[in-house]
């Protein structure tokens, strides 16, 4: 560790809550910014959760981990936004039981409306954002809009771990360590609608490269079980769990803002959300909407030129209608 590295200030949000719980570590230790990279870390959450927040912070210093400069529990906007470099969006008002949708983005909206506008205020412009807390799209949407001096790229919603979860279902299935599956795209929302597409994805087989169709060898499974698995995972693993993923959506905000840090593999993409407006894929302009895309330089471009077929075109388009949906019912509550 170098000593004179300046540290970065790191906000996480919920960060008394389970996603946080298994998240922090993986920062505080450096497997996010790099093993040079001291931090600072800003943990936020509501007041009633203060005292648990203060049991996680003695485990944090009970860690002695040598990046760790300092951790500042707060429940204030002005202290948890003051000039972030990152800021990692977990908390969110979650979907009750008997609760309407429309309900929860009202909820959601209040929210992350307040803490754009905590963004705008307090945060650094050069800030990057990640939007994890759900419905993650349109969340992200109306931050990005509450901070409307903070480029619009500098804002992202977390759909890598559908697109870990889409790789690992066919590494599974061919029988090769998840490493050797790429460029698997995840398209849309992250909900129920997304979709996981292999169209693209190249398998490493043995040693030979080979096409995710090819490799898989059972077309009615890639177009079928595959999707749904995916699409209903964070289902499925609160039926078992009676909890929802926490250990794998750690996993996966730390995957997603390593590659915004560091970039990603040549030749390799992962999927994000990200602002749509300007894509050749003929998605609508103005959502948060899940693309393949490469990074450099802590900047993303969406891979272009990549061919859909009318499979691929009818599921990108109902995601699409659920997400301008979802954004014209989040915009009526914000203009309220």
């Amino acid at each position: 560790v170098s000593a004179d590295a300046e540290p970065i200030r790191v906000l996480v949000t919920g960060a008394a809550g389970q996603i946080a719980y298994s998240l922090l570590y993986s920062i505080a230790k450096g497997d996010v910014f790099g093993k040079d990279q001291p931090i600072i870390l800003v943990l936020l959450d509501i007041t009633p959760m203060l005292p648990v927040l203060d049991g996680v912070v003695m485990e944090l210093q009970d860690c002695a981990l040598p990046l760790l400069r300092e951790v500042i529990p707060t429940d204030k906007v002005e202290v948890g936004f003051k000039d972030l470099d990152a800021a990692i969006l977990v908390g969110s008002m979650p979907r009750k039981e008997g609760m309407e949708r429309k309900d929860l983005l009202k909820a959601n909206v209040a929210i992350f409306k307040t803490q754009g506008e905590a963004l705008e205020k307090y945060a650094k412009k050069t800030v990057k954002v990640l939007v994890v807390g759900n419905p993650a799209n349109t969340n992200c949407l109306i931050a990005s809009k509450s901070a409307p001096s903070i480029p619009k790229e500098n804002f992202s919603c977390l759909t890598r771990l559908d697109h870990n979860r889409a790789r690992s279902q066919v590494a599974m299935r061919v029988g090769v360590p998840s490493d050797s599956v790429k460029n698997v795209i995840i398209w849309g929302n992250h909900s129920s609608t997304q979709y996981p597409d292999v169209h693209h994805a190249i398998v490493n087989h043995h040693g030979k490269e080979m096409s995710g169709f090819d490799a898989v060898n059972d077309e009615s499974w890639l177009k079928g079980d595959f999707i749904t698995t995916v699409q209903q995972r964070g289902a499925a693993v609160i039926k078992a769990r009676k909890l929802s993923s926490a250990m794998s959506a750690a996993k996966a905000i730390c995957d997603h803002m390593r590659d915004i840090w560091f970039g990603t593999p040549d030749g390799e993409w992962v999927s994000m959300g990200v602002y749509s407006t300007g894509n050749s894929y003929g998605v609508p302009n103005d959502l948060m909407y899940s693309f393949p895309v490469m990074i450099k330089n802590k900047t993303w471009k969406v891979v272009d030129g990549l061919s859909i077929n009318d499979f691929s075109r009818g599921k990108m388009d109902a995601t699409a209608a659920e997400l301008v949906d979802e954004r014209d019912t989040a915009l009526t509550f914000l203009g309220a």
